[in-house]
């Protein structure tokens, strides 16, 4: 099983409106990590998600599609706190602007004494990103969760910065360094890195991964493909696939969870540890066709296998 964790949000698209004074919504669940464990239950895998559902019209309806993904929530927490809420506006060319609600909200109230005191054995992976990674007391919780949990899971995290959340980039530089230590895999946009270290910086990106104990790292670059790396030194660059793009929502998480998938069905997952030589060319390939097809609908629509056979 892979276990996701940390964000439950509802995306609520905005739609264009005549009316003076009025604005139109359409609601989708979301969240960085909600949408890799939802690609990997579609890509066939047993998925579990652990975060904090509340009792408000959002969390049962965030909760019942849950549970109709093949999602396994029975270590997620209840609470009456208000679902985190995102609105998101669209550009002509499908990227996305987002504005989040999240003060005092569920998601972002997880506290160290909340999280499981066990994990089933046939837990192989967790997975970590995005705003609650920085946002306290989630992102601390959440980063102990990662930290126990490494030695005997690999552990996998996307940073998904969103400063219009977090707008202290140093909270975002210290909670990197917490997860990447207890990372096997990180995954980052071109857009990330820059946000978090300045321009021309991917270099440094990748050394300070390493130096923490990744084993893989990969940038991605929107329509421009990704970018692998291996501590040896070895690097690989996927190139793009062009397609009518609707919107981008969802194209990295994606990425992610397709790069997981396939390094679990090539059966590089042991304990605590990434195993085999991975073919990064192979992976990335199948991740980038993954994302391509998300970008061909609106929201994060990850595809199934069927979709990409």
């Amino acid at each position: 099983m892979f276990l996701c964790c940390g964000d439950a949000l509802f995306d609520m698209f905005s739609t264009p409106t005549e009316q003076p004074g009025s604005v139109a919504l359409q609601g989708l669940v979301g969240g960085s990590p909600m949408n890799v464990a939802s690609g990997l239950a579609r890509l066939g895998h047993q998925s579990g998600y652990f975060t904090k559902l509340s009792s408000d019209m959002f969390g049962v309806r965030m909760r019942d599609w849950l549970v109709a993904s093949n999602i396994d929530i029975s270590l997620s927490l209840n609470t009456d706190l208000n679902t985190t809420l995102a609105i998101v506006e669209l550009a002509d060319d499908g990227s996305a602007r987002y504005v989040f609600y999240t003060s005092n909200t569920a998601d972002v109230s997880i506290v160290k004494s909340e999280l499981p005191s066990t994990l089933s054995s046939d837990i192989k992976l967790l997975h970590f990103g995005s705003y609650s990674t920085a946002v306290e007391p989630t992102a601390s919780t959440l980063a102990h969760f990662a930290r126990v949990e490494s030695t005997s899971r690999v552990i996998s995290y996307d940073p998904n910065l969103r400063p219009s959340i977090e707008p202290d980039i140093d909270k975002w530089r210290e909670m990197f360094g917490q997860f990447a230590a207890s990372a096997n895999v990180i995954k980052a946009s071109d857009e990330d890195i820059e946000t978090l270290l300045g321009k021309n910086r991917e270099d440094h990106f990748v050394a300070d991964c390493f130096a923490k104990g990744a084993q893989l790292v990969f940038i991605t670059r929107g329509p421009d493909g990704a970018s692998g790396f291996k501590p040896d030194g070895a690097s690989v660059h996927a190139e793009g696939v062009s397609v009518d793009v609707v919107d981008t929502v969802g194209a990295g998480d994606t990425f992610q969870a397709a790069t997981l998938h396939w390094l679990g069905s090539n059966g590089h997952l042991g304990a605590g540890v990434i195993t085999g030589d991975v073919d990064l060319q192979a992976s990335m390939s199948f991740a980038i066709r993954a994302a391509a097809v998300t970008c061909t609908r609106k929201g994060a629509d990850l595809p199934t296998l069927a979709d990409l056979q």
